[in-house]
């Protein structure tokens, strides 16, 4: 009898560390199942269908009462069973100490219960949405879904959540490199750490800054250049462009809210019994000519459908044919890039030349809505880069964050202790 208890204990121990966390599992943004589009994670609003709900990111107060929301669409058109676990992650997103039980108020193991049809589109899907629960401990996370019949993983997107034991003064300027004053903009910060315990103020703190919060476009490892311990202040004032971004340009977009006529970008439309074809006009090259004033919503993108104002279940997804005029270049790839491809570089977004059009050309399959997008290139194995299409402008508008992370004394895990936004030439 004793030795079945024992059995039994160690066959449950073993199935709970077998579905602990899947082997393929990427901490980060990801789509593994290409049946998943339009993976949205956001902090709630009042109005669940408020297109401006998706340009905030996926980071807010650890004590707020407003959860943060995933959304998400199954392209099958069939109904399927989904849930989704919480993975706590150090500042690096590499996978910290911590036990579930450590940062959850509850089983880690969430089932995604709101789903709806799509309702008179052409393109059926089942619409997913989770309110993520209260959390414990501010940091970063990362959550999965995954199948209920097989538990396979189908995406994976990163949130944060944030307390204010410090305080950040930050401000954007033109970067005071010679040869960078009309192309970078430039982030100086302090930190204020009164009534927060630092035993080495210059090496305790990690701090991490975004450009338009994209994750391929970070910097980190900063070190203060002025440590006041008196007033409990590390001030980051740096003279080697290390807290320099390239300025880019402003975003592309295209309007697609409503198909009963061609919006903003839209060249032509082909309509047929399974979808509605959108036909870009084409784009050129921005990287030589002058700097034009474009409001965007910095890379990201929204949702809906103009008629309804419904556009979770009732903005239908559209072929859509991206084209760029420029030389072929065989040692070169070409992407469309944006937050409607959680800014990966794959085939999906990848283009090809035609040799007809002389154009690189790719189609994507979009849902209705206000699309920000940009054109970004790889040679070889070098870094993808945008500028070589887009160009850089001091004067192009971009938000930034800064995010403070510590560990603190017998701690297992960083935690994020400080956030701050700050605008550059904000005209919104």
């Amino acid at each position: 009898m004793v030795k079945q208890l024992y059995l039994s204990v160690f066959l449950l121990f073993s199935s709970l560390t077998l579905f602990a966390q899947p082997a393929n599992l990427r901490l980060e943004d990801f789509i593994y199942n290409e049946k998943i589009r339009t993976v949205l994670l956001y902090p709630a609003l009042d109005n669940p269908e408020n297109p401006t709900r998706l340009l905030t990111p996926a980071i807010k107060p650890l004590q707020s009462e407003s959860p943060l929301v995933l959304e998400f669409d199954d392209m099958s058109a069939q109904f399927e069973g989904y849930r989704a676990k919480i993975v706590h992650c150090n500042a690096d997103w590499t996978k910290s100490n911590l036990n579930d039980i450590e940062f959850t108020y509850e089983y880690n193991e969430y089932p995604v219960r709101s789903y709806e049809q799509s309702f008179s589109t052409k393109v059926p899907y089942f619409h997913y949405r989770l309110e993520l629960p209260r959390l414990k401990l501010s940091g970063n996370y990362v959550i999965y879904v995954f199948s209920e019949q097989d538990r396979k993983l189908v995406l994976s997107r990163r949130f944060m959540l944030y307390e204010t034991r410090v305080s950040i003064e930050a401000k954007a300027r033109f970067s005071q490199g010679i040869q960078q004053q009309f192309s970078d903009q430039q982030i100086d910060f302090a930190i204020t750490y009164k009534g927060y315990q630092l035993n080495a103020p210059q090496t305790d703190l990690m701090v991490v800054m975004r450009k338009n919060f994209r994750w391929d476009q970070t910097k980190s490892g900063f070190k203060p250049t002025n440590v006041r311990p008196f007033d409990q202040i590390l001030e980051y004032t740096f003279f080697d462009l290390e807290n320099t971004f390239p300025g880019g340009n402003e975003y592309r977009y295209f309007d697609s809210r409503t198909l009963s006529g061609r919006g903003y970008g839209i060249n032509a439309m082909e309509r047929s019994d399974e979808f509605t074809r959108l036909i870009l006009f084409t784009d050129k090259s921005r990287a030589n000519g002058s700097y034009i004033q474009i409001d965007d919503f910095n890379g990201q993108y929204v949702v809906d459908q103009r008629e309804s104002g419904r556009g979770s279940v009732e903005a239908d997804y559209t072929p859509v044919l991206f084209s760029l005029k420029t030389e072929e270049d065989p040692d070169a790839v070409y992407y469309v890039n944006g937050a409607f491809n959680l800014w990966q570089l794959n085939d999906r977004n990848r283009m090809t030349f035609n040799s007809e059009t002389k154009n690189y050309e790719v189609e994507i399959l979009i849902k209705q809505g206000v699309i920000n997008y940009d054109y970004t290139v790889v040679r070889g194995q070098g870094k993808p880069e945008e500028a070589p299409i887009e160009g850089n402008y001091a004067a192009t508008e971009n938000d930034y964050d800064i995010l403070v992370y510590n560990r603190p004394p017998a701690g297992r895990a960083d935690l994020l202790i400080g956030y701050r936004t700050v605008e550059w030439n904000r005209r919104r």
